[in-house]
């Protein structure tokens, strides 16, 4: 499953008995960051996005999943369109500090060693 950005539609004079009535959408799959990644996919529609939309996307045998009884020749299918994308913002890794001790109730730190059973 991936984001992707539709970008195009593709229009076919001749389809497979399944795919009539279809939409084919061209869809570049986006990071959560929402930066362009990979090569564009053509991917059935069944959520009804349009040009410039965020949605999400499944691949494999789940693709045909929304189509049933009818099994479409599909390896790739928008199930969603997405709203809004919230990311958790990277930080940077703060700079080693040395390794203290915090104590804890009821475990020792430091001093006397377990003695082996």
């Amino acid at each position: 499953m991936y984001l992707g950005r539709v970008v195009g539609r593709v229009w076919c004079t001749v389809k497979h008995p399944h795919l009539e009535g279809q939409r084919l959408l061209m869809v570049q799959p986006v990071t959560p960051e929402l930066e362009n990644t990979g090569k564009r996919v053509v991917c059935l529609d069944c959520a009804g996005a349009g040009a410039g939309e965020l949605v999400y996307c499944v691949k494999g045998k789940e693709a045909s999943f929304p189509f049933l009884p009818l099994e479409p020749p599909a390896d790739t299918c928008i199930v969603g369109i997405v709203d809004s994308v919230h990311v958790k913002a990277a930080t940077k890794p703060a700079e080693a500090l040395p390794a203290v001790p915090v104590p804890v109730a009821g475990v020792p730190t430091g001093g006397r060693k377990r003695q082996k059973a």
